[in-house]
């Protein structure tokens, strides 16, 4: 078996997790015995039993790939869709309905909306967001198949250490994350905070402005930037003393599965991708403004220490021999 991986956004555009999961990803299947490549559009004579689409591709993109002799994974992750409530997914299905039948082809081709039906697999993130595909979009749910993140060994095999008095955010400085928001709020609660990533872009009117606020709050806001030593940022997981993502729309947070490997308390945006993901094993806090966030951040500050740790999550050789399963039904599909 050989799997072709593809994705239409570049590493080097965007940095972030989903990237992380994509490298982890393959390297796991090749520790799995799966041989693995990356796509090569410019190599017409690249040949492959697979291609492991990270996102959505278009109608004609499958259709090509079957019309070689090739099965098309998609494994795209729903974001913004799987943070909606179940009001605004009703109307999001109605919407797609009418959209269907009075848009011409050529724009719902573009929009990939029969991807999920025409692909001999699509696999997510969380039992909600696997849902959503079936609910949605009209994957068969015979196809449709949860294969969550892993986590490194490194995090897995963590020492325990004595819990200190930060909590901790790993997390992309931009809006989505809400970091901003979050260190408004631990400031407000009197609540120290170390954040742990960067921007996109330092320029970011958003990120400058969170930067303003770590200098003027050294003593509640602790701001290094990244920490790519994975061994110092297991240390960091095992010495907080919780960790904390409050973002306004997620899939499932690789970091919050690696400060769940470190035993580490768990406060998490109250969504639908985080409840799916640790159950009543974290806290959880409203998507809601400085000012309300800061009593929850409080409340969660004063009871880390008394938490029970969240389950140990999967390790990425685990998680490549779920794909490698899921490849190997799609294989013997007619």
């Amino acid at each position: 078996m050989k799997v072709l991986f593809d994705h239409h956004l570049p590493f080097a555009l965007a940095h972030g997790g989903f990237q992380q999961q994509l490298l982890q990803t393959k390297a796991a299947l090749e520790q799995a015995g799966v041989e693995t490549d990356y796509v090569r559009w410019w190599d017409d004579a690249q040949r492959g039993d697979l291609i492991h689409f990270a996102g959505r591709p278009a109608a004609d993109y499958i259709s090509f790939a079957h019309g070689r002799g090739c099965k098309v994974i998609v494994a795209e992750l729903l974001t913004a869709t799987g943070s909606r409530s179940r009001g605004e997914l009703a109307l999001q299905k109605m919407a797609l309905r009418v959209f269907r039948k009075i848009l011409p082809g050529a724009f719902a081709a573009r929009m990939a909306w029969d991807s999920y039906r025409l692909a001999d697999a699509c696999v997510a993130n969380t039992d909600w967001e696997a849902h959503l595909m079936h609910y949605l979009f009209g994957a068969p749910k015979e196809r449709v198949h949860v294969v969550p993140n892993g986590v490194e060994e490194i995090f897995l095999n963590s020492a325990s250490a004595a819990r200190g008095q930060w909590l901790v955010c790993t997390a992309t400085i931009t809006e989505r994350k809400r970091v901003l928001e979050l260190a408004e709020a631990a400031v407000r609660a009197r609540t120290p905070l170390w954040i742990i990533g960067r921007a996109y872009a330092d320029t970011d009117p958003y990120a400058q402005e969170f930067f303003a606020l770590a200098k003027q709050q050294p003593q509640m806001l602790r701001y290094e930037g990244a920490v790519p030593d994975r061994a110092r940022l297991a240390r960091i997981y095992r010495e907080a003393r919780g960790f904390v993502l409050l973002s306004a729309m997620e899939t499932r947070s690789l970091s919050a599965e690696e400060a769940a490997a470190c035993e580490c308390p768990l406060l998490l945006s109250d969504l639908p991708w985080a409840r799916s993901t640790f159950g009543g094993h974290a806290g959880y806090c409203p998507v809601a403004g400085p000012e309300r966030t800061s009593g929850f951040l409080r409340k969660f500050y004063d009871a880390a220490p008394s938490l029970m740790p969240p389950p140990r999550p999967a390790s990425w050789l685990e998680v490549g021999r779920q794909f490698k399963a899921v490849y190997e039904r799609a294989l013997e599909r007619k």
